[in-house]
């Protein structure tokens, strides 16, 4: 049994809010309990996305919550050669193909799929003529994936019929996030992914590339994910409040409760320390409660 290392990958979209503190104090304690590492990854990978400085108020924002990190903090946004190492292995295994397909073509010619439409392979046998490459995709023909989540339990995606050949490298030169996670994962050694159930559904994607480049495959469990009272994620698009670094106290003990994990009434009024210890006691993931998701009724 290789030694247990765990990740929170973070998206520097925006300050830590709960939801994005959920996941972090679940994936921290399955590791320190099990003797393990946890390290932190900034998924900086599409930058008119983030916001600046987003990155270091997330770094901030854990150590004030007493979550210390195992070895140096890698950004995504610095790896694009191993990203375009595997792509070429990926081209060599005569696994990707050029896409011109704009969205609007796909949306005229695709079934929905459980996450957008399903790409009906229009450019698999090569581009039509006087077309343009707009992305990389990979071919999924006969990719049926199964695996057992810690949490959500067996899960199985048919990934031509439910999400089609998936983009993994924009012709604006971003790299997908299914790609660089598998990647990134592998080289870091990661051996178990604690994260929010908003991911479960990329999870055979992230298997089926890990097959295709010869990596081996974490362990997952797929925490609930807190959504509002209109069965919204908690994100910066629906306005989810940060964490206040010089009161974390109060959002760790929620965070707790929302798992599952039940600790004393007193906690609220005690210390960030004394919490961690409780919590490194006590921790247990079989309590997380076997949901997709739970609404939290009091903004955070």
């Amino acid at each position: 049994m290789k030694p247990y290392r765990g990740r929170f990958a973070p998206s520097p979209t925006g300050p830590l809010h709960f939801g994005s503190l959920v996941a972090a104090v679940g994936s921290y304690l399955e590791a320190k309990t099990r003797g393990g590492d946890w390290l932190v990854r900034i998924e900086d990978l599409d930058p008119p996305r983030e916001v600046p400085g987003a990155a270091d108020d997330i770094l901030r924002t854990l150590v004030a919550c007493g979550m210390t990190w195992d070895g140096a903090v890698v950004y995504q946004g610095t790896r694009g050669d191993a990203y375009h190492a595997a792509l070429h292995e990926l081209r060599q295994l005569n696994r990707i193909y050029p896409c011109a397909c704009s969205r609007r073509e796909i949306a005229d010619s695709a079934i929905s799929g459980i996450e957008g439409y399903v790409y009906p392979g229009t450019c698999r046998t090569g581009l039509p003529p006087g077309k343009v490459a707009r992305a990389l995709r990979v071919d999924t023909r006969g990719a049926a994936i199964e695996f057992d989540d810690a949490v959500q339990g067996r899960m199985a995606q048919n990934l031509e019929t439910e999400i089609g050949d998936f983009v993994l490298y924009r012709a604006d030169r971003v790299f997908a996030y299914q790609l660089a996670v598998v990647v990134d994962d592998a080289e870091q050694g990661i051996t178990h992914v604690v994260r929010g159930a908003d991911l479960i559904d990329s999870t055979a994607r992230q298997i089926y590339l890990q097959r295709l480049l010869g990596l081996p495959a974490p362990r997952y469990a797929h925490l609930p994910v807190a959504v509002n009272a209109d069965g919204e994620k908690l994100s910066k698009q629906t306005l989810a409040s940060p964490i206040d670094a010089d009161r974390p106290l109060p959002h760790l003990v929620q965070a707790l409760v929302f798992l599952g994990q039940q600790p004393p009434s007193d906690m609220a009024s005690s210390s960030t320390r004394a919490l961690w210890q409780w919590a490194l006691e006590n921790w247990r993931l079989e309590r997380v409660p076997k949901l997709l998701r739970i609404e939290v009724h009091k903004e955070h």
